[in-house]
This record gives structure tokens, sequence and C-alpha cells, in this order.
């Protein structure tokens, strides 16, 4: 007979028991904090898929080697507008954002 562990939780239960339900300032500052790391995550990941360093990106950019390692490292928010010229200079890519309600 196979044993059912009742202390193992969903990350969405995780989260409510340990920041709150959605809306509740703790947990948007996480979910916030998420969204943040993601979006360096991915300027990381696609920097190094086109074998870029950071200072390649910024001077195809404009800017410095050290705001894009703030970017990729969550320590600088980027603008949408920055963002796009990461995606559409740095890379030659197409930057999309979408809503979800």
């Amino acid at each position: 007979m196979k044993t059912i562990n009742n202390n193992i939780l969903t990350l969405g239960q995780f989260k409510d028991k340990n920041y709150g339900k959605p809306g509740t300032e703790k947990r948007d500052k996480l979910e916030e904090g998420y969204e943040n790391f993601k979006i360096g995550a991915l300027i990381h990941d696609a920097r190094l898929e086109k074998g870029m360093t950071q200072e390649e990106l910024a001077v195809k950019v404009g800017t410095t080697k050290s705001y894009i390692s703030k970017i990729e490292n969550n320590l600088k928010e980027a603008r949408i507008s920055t963002l796009q010229k990461i995606v559409e200079v740095g890379f030659g890519g197409h930057l999309e954002l979408s809503i979800k309600l």
C-alpha cells in the first residue's frame, strides 16, 4: 500500500501559506520580484544563445556592461523601451508583451 505524504504542497499552496493570498502586500512583492528575475534570466539566456558578452551587448545597445549585468542579476529594473532596444537592436529579435486577465 502506498503511503500518502500530506505535508507536500503545490507551489501555489506554499505561496499562499508563506506569503499570503494573491493581492496581499507580501504576496504581491514576491510575484513582482519573480517577474523581474524572469526578465533578467531571459536576457541572460538570449545573450548566451547569441554568443555575446555583456560588454558586446552593451556596446550594441548603447549602454554599459554594468547596466546589462544589473538587469540580468535583478539589481535594476529595465524600462519597456530599454527591453525593446536590447531585444531588437542587441539580439535582432522582436519583443512581445501580453496581458492575461
